[in-house]
C-alpha cells in the first residue's frame, strides 16, 4: 500500500508538471523538456559508466543535450541565436572526442559511440517537440504555439500503457500469446490490442473537443503512430536494460524507476510523430 501511494504521488506530480509546463507557454515547455533531456542523458551516462564499462563525461554530454534542445526551440520561434546554439552543441561534441586524448581512457571508441548515440536516442526526440507545436502564421506575421499536439502525444502514450496493462492483466488467461517474450515477457498481444483500441478512443475524444485542428482520420493516424512507435520505444529500452542486466535505469522517480523508464516510449514516438506530421 505504501509503495502504491508513493507511486501514485510521483506519477501525479509528473503528469501535473508535464501538462502544466506544456500548456502554459512555449518557454515553460522548453525548460521542462530541456531539463528532462539533460537529466535523462546524465542518467544514461551513469548507467553506461556503471554497467557497460564506459567512462562518459556525463555533465558535458548532458549540457550538449540541453543545448541542442534549446537550438531547435529557438530555431522554431525564428531566433537568430539558433545557429550559434547549434555551433555550441557541435563544439561540445568535439570536446568530448578530443578530451579522450587527455583522459587516458582505454575505451575511447565506446565513449564516443555512446555519447553520439545518447544525443540521437535521448536529446533529439525532445528537441523535435517544437516542430509539433510551433508554426508561423504568415497572415498575422507571428509564431503560433499549439500545445495540443505534444500534449496529445503524451496522453496517447499514457492511455496506451495503462490500458495495455489492464487488458493484459484481465485477458491474458484467455489470450496468453506474448508480444515479444525474449525482451519483455509480460507484454501480450491482447494487452497491446486493448491499449491500441482505447488510444483510438482517446483520439476520437480529443478530435471532438479540438474541432478545427486535425480531421478524425488524421487523429486516428496520429494515435496509431504513437501506439506502434511507443511500444517499440518501450521494447528498445527493455532490451537495453536486459543487455546490461538491470531492472531500472535509476531510482530517481520513487515507484517508477528512472527517467529512461518513464520516457522510454516517447523517445521513439516523438520522432515517428514528427515524420507523420511532416507527411500530412
Amino acid at each position: 500500500m505504501k509503495n502504491l501511494v508513493v507511486r501514485t504521488l510521483t506519477g501525479l506530480i509528473y503528469v501535473v508538471l508535464l501538462i502544466g509546463c506544456t500548456v502554459y507557454s512555449p518557454v515553460t515547455a522548453f525548460f521542462f523538456f530541456g531539463i528532462v533531456a539533460a537529466a535523462t542523458l546524465f542518467e544514461f551516462g551513469t548507467v553506461m559508466n556503471h554497467h557497460a564499462g564506459a567512462s562518459l563525461p556525463r555533465a558535458i554530454n548532458s549540457l550538449a543535450g540541453f543545448i541542442i534542445v534549446a537550438a531547435v526551440w529557438l530555431f522554431c520561434i525564428g531566433s537568430v541565436t539558433a545557429p550559434r546554439m547549434i555551433a555550441l552543441w557541435a563544439l561540445l561534441l568535439l570536446y568530448i572526442m578530443v578530451s579522450e586524448l587527455y583522459r587516458g581512457s582505454q575505451n575511447s571508441i565506446r565513449n564516443w559511440s555512446l555519447a553520439l548515440a545518447s544525443q540521437l536516442y535521448v536529446a533529439l526526440p525532445f528537441a523535435l517537440l517544437p516542430l509539433l507545436s510551433i508554426s508561423r502564421d504568415d497572415a498575422a506575421g507571428k509564431m503560433v504555439y499549439t500545445w495540443i499536439y505534444p500534449l496529445a502525444l503524451f496522453i496517447f502514450l499514457w492511455v496506451n500503457d495503462t490500458f495495455a496493462y489492464l487488458s493484459g492483466l484481465t485477458l491474458h488467461g484467455i489470450f496468453p500469446w506474448k508480444l515479444f517474450p525474449s525482451v519483455s515477457p509480460k507484454k501480450t498481444w491482447v494487452g497491446s490490442i486493448g491499449g491500441c483500441l482505447f488510444t483510438f478512443l482517446a483520439s476520437i475524444v480529443i478530435w471532438y473537443l479540438q474541432s478545427g485542428t486535425l480531421s478524425l482520420p488524421q487523429w486516428l493516424g496520429f494515435a496509431a503512430v504513437v501506439v506502434i512507435a511507443g511500444t517499440f520505444g518501450d521494447l528498445v529500452e527493455s532490451h537495453l536494460k536486459r543487455q546490461l542486466s538491470i531492472k531500472d535505469s535509476s531510482h530517481i522517480l520513487p515507484g517508477h524507476g528512472g527517467l529512461l523508464d518513464r520516457f522510454d516510449s516517447s523517445l521513439l514516438a516523438i520522432p515517428a510523430v514528427t515524420i507523420y506530421f511532416v507527411m500530412l
